[in-house]
């Protein structure tokens, strides 16, 4: 197994990184984080000229047919940056659901536009609080929570019940029936309930659920893990670069031993978060089953991630908490990642049945 990129990986990686930092600085992430929208409107333009919101989409529906590998090393750069945008829901996970079980006429008519960065589609799947069922006569009802940008989404895919079985439906936001309301959480996504009041649902609109959900939720679940990782090897080298200039009693605190061997953790914690993330998402661009290594990935680094975030916290002192620091939104983004498409434990309760706990 060789996680080494290739030279096209390399390019993408090398080619995101300096796009996002002449066009993402902290102050664009800052701005866009206290505005209602939460979404600007020419960052998401320039991410789709240089095709990545296209990256998973064939090249048959206008896409860069990259592989899902491709598209966590793209993640990690994201996330390292702190890039706002619905990209993962919708570039990621919205995009794996319709490649996975997407009728021909759903792909033709959503995946040229959303790999053009023209429509976003966004994810309302089982978390706590949803509620949503089909009733007898095909009708959806229910609410959603945490939905992020739902008010900019064109579409949703929307996990329900119907009768004893789940379904997975593609419904669009423009349907009569469909309310939005702004949630306040930590995080820098403007996320939303969204609530369903007897919306028709047809026949166009239905998913393959089984293969959709799977598909989505290992897709998201990595895509989550990759921000985590590239926000936390962004907060390592802040904390070492503050380590080697901060000066007190004369000399750098980085000369203490405590500051070095917290350094020395951040760097464990990252590596051995990254080392799981690329093994879980080789396996799953190879199409090999890779159910446990997922959620192995996406387990450890919401702890290691969110400890490393905690103890840079610890060796910046007090400016690291305030508002003109970058270092708090790195943390916003590890801590709302570490949350979405499954937390530590849920994915914990996967790995061992894995391997066979009860």
């Amino acid at each position: 197994m060789d996680f080494r990129p290739s030279p096209a990986q390399q390019l993408l990686v090398s080619t995101a990184r300096d796009f996002l930092r002449k066009h993402c600085p902290p102050e664009l992430v800052q701005r866009v984080a206290l505005d209602a929208r939460g979404v600007d409107d020419a960052l998401w333009r320039r991410m789709a000229e240089l095709g990545w919101q296209g990256l998973l989409v064939p090249a048959d529906f206008g896409g860069s047919d990259g592989s899902l590998l491709d598209v966590i090393l793209l993640t990690e750069e994201i996330g390292r940056a702190v890039a706002p945008g619905p990209f993962v829901p919708s570039a990621v996970v919205a995009t794996a659901a319709l490649l996975a079980a997407g009728t021909a006429d759903q792909k033709k008519r959503l995946l040229p536009a959303m790999a053009a960065g023209e429509r976003i589609v966004g994810v309302a799947l089982a978390s706590a609080g949803n509620s949503c069922e089909i009733d007898a006569r095909g009708r959806l009802t229910g609410r959603a929570l945490f939905v992020e940008a739902a008010h900019v989404a064109d579409a949703l895919v929307v996990g329900a019940r119907a009768g004893g079985d789940t379904a997975l439906l593609l419904v669009p936001t423009d349907r009569r029936g469909i309310a939005r309301w702004p949630l306040e959480t930590i995080g820098l996504e403007k996320r939303f309930e969204v609530a369903f009041d007897d919306v028709a649902i047809g026949a166009d609109d239905r998913l393959e659920p089984a293969a959709a959900r799977r598909a989505a939720l290992a897709a998201g679940a990595l895509a989550r893990t990759a921000e985590m990782v590239g926000a936390a090897q962004r907060v390592l080298e802040l904390a070492v670069e503050h380590a080697k200039t901060r000066v007190q009693g004369g000399r750098p605190i980085g000369g203490h031993q405590a500051i070095q061997h917290a350094c020395a953790d951040l760097v464990r914690d990252v590596d051995a978060s990254r080392g799981l993330l690329y093994a879980a998402a080789w396996k799953a661009s190879e199409g090999a089953p890779a159910a446990a290594e997922v959620a192995m990935a996406k387990a450890y680094a919401s702890e290691a991630c969110l400890t490393v975030v905690r103890r840079a916290h610890q060796i910046f002192g007090a400016i690291g908490y305030c508002e003109e620091h970058p270092l708090h939104l790195l943390h916003k983004r590890i801590h709302a990642a570490s949350l979405d498409c499954g937390d530590a434990a849920l994915h914990l309760e996967d790995v061992a049945q894995a391997i066979g706990l009860a």
